[in-house]
């Protein structure tokens, strides 16, 4: 599957590229746990996508990282896809 045929509202995403960016993460506070969360920015040979990576893939994920998504989720926030393993993905190195 390529990132430039991702669609708002897909689920069963299963992509590879390479993290050219991430940002500094931020914390949240929900239900009484707290948590992390950091955009990313996901890229292959036919486009890139937002990567929201939530927790401990905040610490697993570095630019240059080579990573597959499966079983992803696409959103649409402020006009912007936004890619994410949602419950039921998984992010894996790849390397």
């Amino acid at each position: 599957m390529n990132i430039a045929e991702l669609q708002a509202g897909q689920g069963k995403v299963d992509v590879v590229g390479e993290i050219t960016k991430v940002e500094e993460p931020r914390t949240f506070n929900k239900f009484g746990k707290e948590g992390k969360v950091a955009n990313a920015v996901l890229k292959d040979a036919s486009g890139e996508i937002k990567l929201t990576l939530w927790n401990e893939q905040v610490d697993q994920v570095k630019q240059g990282n080579k990573v597959h998504i499966a079983n992803g989720y696409v959103s649409e926030f402020k006009g912007e896809k936004q890619l994410s393993t949602g419950k039921f993905g998984t992010l894996e190195i790849v390397t």
